[in-house]
């Protein structure tokens, strides 16, 4: 939307605030907030902010950052009604000089994209974000909206936050396409659309804005976390993909002959991501936490393998596209809610643009339950892991060069930072499983 268009809609709203707002390094949402009256001046000049206060952002000695309201993503906030409305801009952030800021990651995948858009190509996404809805009283904060499971239906507590988290994504323009009761007591899924990947990170981002804001106006609390609950299902987010052709419109994973009926690029994209999946975690499974989901024994994927009918393997072939060439896409399954999603999208298409540039093959398909197989079994199928841990994860990434091509410099070296902090800080923690086993017995 242009400038001008924005400007007689805020009139036309009765907006009195604007909401700028942008994720840090790790993909959580700050905010500034300007009076209507400056919105013309912030879209010409920026909005001045300090960036070495920001998770991952810019050092003491070069701090002046500038937002810029992308005006494509105006769009009223309905829980912020007292002394006059609120709209929401999600922004770009600047350098002083003009540049655009190394260290934003909307940047990066902006970037990435444009990439493959000169070689042809749109990233289109759908991911399935899960969540949990707990209850915001009293010690225990893990304690579950509802014991519903798979797919059951809710509690009236849960159908109704979950209905008003749909209503708020729908004021901000975004189009659900289904939401259900998950696995896990109180966990919940919410789908939308399948579109080009900067505005479905802009809408993960705002899904989980609203899902949290709501949450809590309702005594609730609302968790992207990978893995709450010790035994309890964990949460991912597998994200469907697939490129189209800028020229022809068409569908470039698609090939009607072929047994899964993808084509020759889909296959080289499958193999790109497999190449650099172990350095993707380290963004994709951002988290100490994260691995606590990639474990052996529930649906999250922990072996490096693809497939069509097997639910157990990392990247799946989703069969109900065969007569639809517009729906061809792969799964990638390993991704949770709790990694940024700028940055996510931003590797995983770069991976898959480096197996197409190289015509990297994939491995043959496993189409058997992974989780059956002995360790004999998985050697002769050359078949490997993800990273246990963070630490391992982190290992890969430092070693992957095109991964720290896509992140850039700046970026690259102050995620390293902060998660090897995030590391070292976990290492020193004394947890109650290590009282329980160790403290009596030696």
């Amino acid at each position: 939307m242009e400038v001008q268009k924005v400007l007689k809609q805020v009139e036309k709203d009765n907006i009195k605030f604007i909401t700028l707002q942008f994720t840090d390094l790790l993909g959580v949402i700050k905010e500034l907030i300007i009076p209507v009256e400056e919105l013309e001046d912030a879209s010409r000049n920026g909005v001045w902010f300090d960036g070495s206060s920001v998770e991952g952002f810019a050092r003491i000695q070069e701090s002046d950052l500038f937002l810029k309201p992308d005006m494509a993503t105006y769009a009223v906030v309905p829980w912020l009604t007292e002394d006059g409305k609120t709209a929401r801009l999600i922004c770009d952030i600047y350098r002083p000089d003009g540049k655009p800021f190394e260290g934003d990651p909307r940047f990066i995948l902006k970037q990435a994209a444009e990439q493959a858009a000169k070689e042809g190509f749109e990233y289109n996404v759908g991911p399935e974000p899960e969540f949990y809805l707990f209850r915001a009283d009293g010690e225990k904060r893990t304690s579950p909206i509802d014991y519903g499971s798979y797919f059951d239906l809710s509690s009236h507590e849960g159908y109704k936050t979950i209905k008003k988290i749909i209503a708020a994504l729908e004021n901000f323009g975004i189009k659900v396409e289904t939401s259900h009761h998950e696995v896990g007591f109180g966990q919940y899924e919410i789908d939308f659309n399948y579109g080009q990947c900067l505005d479905i990170a802009d809408k993960v981002v705002t899904l989980k804005y609203s899902a949290k804001k709501i949450a809590q106006m309702h005594n609730l609390h609302a968790t992207f976390m990978a893995k709450p609950a010790m035994g309890k299902p964990g949460s991912g987010m597998h994200v469907h993909q697939s490129l189209f052709e800028i020229e022809s419109k068409t569908n470039a994973f698609y090939d009607e002959d072929h047994k899964y009926n993808l084509s020759k690029i889909a296959y080289n994209f499958i193999a790109g991501q497999i190449k650099h999946i172990k350095a993707m975690c380290a963004i994709l499974c951002p988290t100490v936490n994260s691995y606590k989901r990639l474990v052996s024994g529930f649906e999250a994927p922990v072996y490096i393998t693809w497939a069509a009918m097997n639910r157990s393997a990392l990247l799946r072939v989703p069969k109900w596209f065969k007569t639809k060439q517009e729906a061809a896409r792969i799964e990638l399954r390993c991704p949770d809610p709790s990694c940024n999603p700028y940055l996510a999208f931003a590797v995983m298409l770069k991976a898959g643009l480096d197996g197409i540039k190289n015509k990297l093959e994939p491995p043959e398909p496993v189409e058997e339950n992974i989780y059956t197989l002995d360790d004999e079994s998985l050697v002769k199928k050359n078949i490997d892991v993800l990273p246990t841990s963070l630490l391992e994860a982190l290992d890969e990434l430092k070693k992957d060069k095109l991964m720290q091509e896509v992140l850039g410099e700046h970026l690259f070296e102050r995620y390293i930072d902060v998660k090897t902090k995030e590391w070292d800080e976990f290492k020193k923690q004394v947890t109650n499983w290590e009282i329980d086993t160790y403290l009596d017995t030696f």
